[in-house]
């Protein structure tokens, strides 16, 4: 038989952990929202997040798909593959075609739907990401 003290000491641990386990569901819940991952447009179009999943999606802006107006039309590309996407506001200064880019928000009915746009912001910076899907397939050319 256990002692009282021991029944108390064996409850207690119990509860904390029931605790440690509910605020770890609590965190992992409140973060799965906030999570994007980046992904190239060949890993898009190899694994095709469902529509309405949230991730960055990053790579050149296509030569001669960019289609300004109120919403702003563009292919990203990384030569493997190209995503649509389309973007209402407006886009930052160093925005435009052949330079690299990062878009955030989520795919519906084939076409990327984007809430944020950001572009590199001098003329030899680009995302570390988009580099690392371009230098992957080989077409990566660091500038001098």
């Amino acid at each position: 038989m256990l002692s009282p003290r021991k029944k108390r000491r064996i409850q207690l641990i119990v509860a904390g952990l029931v605790m440690l386990a509910a605020a770890s569901v609590t965190i992992g819940y409140a973060m799965r929202e906030g999570i994007e991952f980046f992904r190239s447009p060949a890993q898009v179009a190899a694994n095709r997040p469902g529509d309405g999943v949230r991730f960055q999606l990053g790579g050149l802006v296509k030569d001669g798909s960019w289609i300004s107006g109120a919403t702003h039309e563009f292919v990203i590309t990384d030569t493997r593959a190209d995503v649509p996407v389309r973007f209402t506001g407006i886009v930052p200064d160093l925005f435009r075609e052949g330079q690299g880019t990062i878009v955030k928000g989520f795919l519906r009915n084939g076409v990327f739907i984007a809430d944020d746009v950001l572009a590199k912001h001098d003329e030899k910076y680009m995302p570390r990401e988009v580099i690392d899907a371009l230098k992957e397939q080989g077409v990566y050319k660091p500038s001098s």
